[in-house]
């Protein structure tokens, strides 16, 4: 066993340079590439943030898979950190995270009052859907009944500059929600939002709630038709069934169209042999409460662990 006592340590892995810091005693694992150990009697969970910022910094600057930050290359590398009378001022970068982290906190306390998140307690409706969950009538309907269908416009990467405005610019991707940038563009091929969006060639589903632009006109957008039910809430219900209806039919070599998806059907709640939207809306904002839950009390922790360190340091 490595670090037997648990002495606070940072580790860089040199292959893929990740940095991680620990305070637990922990097995070194043999394997490509070598991990090295930085301990010190000064180091601590507040100002490790600091310190491996600034390591990571130099670290993404100088090497990479191909130049590993191998040890003895750690032991020739310079890191910038702030001083005060010739010395490393641990003080002050413990006092930097300490206020970043309050300000942090705050802004995601402020977020969840202003979204009406911050209330994760469940209503008896909410809990009746969860417990019948198991029991939910589903039935087949025809996506192009329930939606209208067009392909997305189509704006090719090189013509965009990235980050250069607030509009999301979307591609096939599964990760961020399918937003590559924020960019600034014609308004001409700007398409409307408060939609369900599919990745054409990847079959990527996700809700898509302000404007945005496209980068494939492959890409489907699928409009509720339904005015009084497109809601968000069960907009992100109808992506998941989308999602379990459709996806095991295509791939990047047989991908969906606007043509195919004219005959597809998807399953959902059904009442009556029409779709459930009060139990798609109910089940979401239950999960939503479930999942927001976890945050909240992070952050009601971290803000009372925030008021006692700046106590303290007071």
């Amino acid at each position: 066993m490595n670090n037997k006592n648990g002495k606070p340590t940072i580790l860089i892995h040199s292959n893929n340079q990740n940095i991680v810091y620990l305070e637990t005693p922990f097995y070194l694992k043999d394997g490509h590439g070598a991990t090295s150990v930085l301990q010190s009697e000064k180091l601590n969970k507040i100002n490790q943030m600091f310190i491996i910022a600034s390591i990571d910094k130099v670290i993404k600057s100088k090497y990479s898979y191909n130049k590993k930050a191998t040890k003895i290359e750690l032991k020739n590398t310079i890191i910038t950190l702030p001083t005060k009378n010739s010395k490393i001022d641990f003080e002050f970068m413990e006092s930097f995270i300490v206020e970043l982290e309050a300000d942090r906190i705050a802004e995601l306390e402020a977020y969840l009052s202003a979204t009406g998140l911050k209330d994760y307690s469940l209503t008896a409706e909410e809990q009746k859907v969860l417990d019948n969950f198991e029991n939910m009538k589903f039935e087949k309907f025809n996506v192009v009944d329930l939606f209208n269908v067009k392909n997305s416009g189509n704006i090719l990467s090189r013509d965009i500059v990235e980050n250069s405005g607030e509009t999301p610019y979307l591609c096939a991707s599964s990760e961020n929600n399918a937003v590559s940038s924020y960019i600034s563009y014609d308004e001409t091929y700007l398409d409307k939002g408060n939609c369900i969006f599919i990745g054409g060639k990847t079959f990527v589903v996700t809700y898509q709630e302000k404007d945005f632009y496209s980068n494939d006109s492959h890409n489907l957008i699928l409009s509720l038709k339904n005015e009084e039910e497109k809601s968000k809430l069960n907009q992100l219900y109808l992506v998941t069934c989308i999602n379990k209806s459709l996806g095991h039919k295509y791939s990047w070599g047989d991908s969906i169209s606007n043509k195919k998806i004219q005959t597809d059907k998807v399953s959902l709640p059904a009442k009556n042999y029409k779709p459930n939207y009060e139990i798609m809306r109910t089940f979401i904002s239950a999960i939503q409460k479930l999942v927001i839950k976890d945050v909240v009390l992070y952050a009601n922790k971290k803000l009372d662990n925030t008021k006692s360190i700046i106590n303290k340091k007071a």
